[in-house]
């Protein structure tokens, strides 16, 4: 997020969780869903040291955009991360969709009859017309677990019968990450890239093939716009409406959460991380719909 109020560090994300405003804002949300995700927050939060340290207006934010995309963050099902990179000197968090995120929007549209993207490693390639978009590839099935992709194959297909195939190199893949991440690193990958790249770079080939090629839905829009660090002006435009509806934003929630707080000072207690597969069970039974290719009938 790029316009987060310029306060200090107060709270913690427990703390504003446990404000009656913001619970009742994810329970606006998600309903009955909203426990299970801000429990699976705080164990995000508390698992990343970064964040930690981070703004906890910013991450709340971000939560929140998950949650209205119905999106689980726990980074290791791969639908939503939250991300904390460094702005005029201050830990900051921003949303940012994975490849599953993707999917899942795109299969919600029931606008897709298939939909996938693959890594493409050394020989499997045989040839590739980007203006036919004709592609010969050969998957090899006794490559070696360590071999390194050399590009990455994205295509779909919708149910009127439109299709469209991209492929990327490898390089084209990092020369993205090097100029638009802003948590990536630049030489050397950081964070989410270092510890998902192929992951990261599925989801780079696949918002490429869905933003420019298929049906933009308000949750696909919503979806690049964060990943773009431009959600704040998508919030502007529902800001308005809310202002005429009397319905208050997730900045004014944040706000009245922390006055709330002032009069509260009893400290926070730690949280216990609990089991990190208990919780991912948890968070797969919510969204069991992140499947590649979409039931058509």
């Amino acid at each position: 997020m790029t316009n987060q109020v310029a306060r200090p560090n107060q709270y913690t994300v427990k703390q504003l969780l446990s404000a009656d405003a913001v619970k009742a804002k994810f329970d606006d949300v998600l309903g009955k869903k909203a426990p299970q995700f801000t429990t699976s927050l705080i164990n995000v939060v508390n698992s990343s040291y970064q964040l930690k340290n981070a703004d906890a207006n910013s991450v709340i934010a971000s939560a929140l955009v998950a949650a209205s995309l119905d999106l689980p963050v726990n980074p290791s099902l791969g639908y939503m991360y939250i991300i904390p990179y460094k702005s005029n000197g201050r830990q900051i968090a921003q949303p940012q969709i994975g490849y599953k995120g993707y999917i899942q929007l795109a299969q919600r549209s029931g606008q897709y009859k298939h939909l996938n993207a693959i890594p493409v490693y050394e020989g499997e390639l045989q040839g590739w017309n980007p203006l036919t978009e004709e592609v010969v590839y050969e998957p090899k099935q006794d490559r070696d677990t360590d071999d390194q992709p050399i590009g990455y194959l994205g295509y779909m297909e919708l149910l009127n019968g439109f299709s469209k195939t991209v492929y990327w190199t490898h390089k084209q893949i990092d020369d993205h990450r090097r100029e638009f991440s802003k948590s990536g690193g630049k030489d050397k990958p950081k964070g989410v890239w270092a510890d998902h790249y192929d992951a990261m770079a599925l989801k780079t080939v696949l918002r490429n093939l869905l933003t420019k090629w298929g049906p933009m839905t308000v949750d696909m829009q919503s979806a690049d716009m964060a990943d773009s660090g431009e959600y704040d002006h998508l919030e502007e435009e529902r800001r308005e409406v809310r202002a005429e509806e009397n319905e208050p934003d997730a900045d004014d929630i944040i706000a009245g959460a922390l006055a709330a707080k002032e009069q509260d000072s009893e400290p926070d207690q730690p949280v216990e991380k609990g089991d990190d597969n208990a919780n991912q069970k948890e968070q797969e039974e919510l969204f069991v719909k992140g499947t590649i290719t979409p039931d058509v009938k």
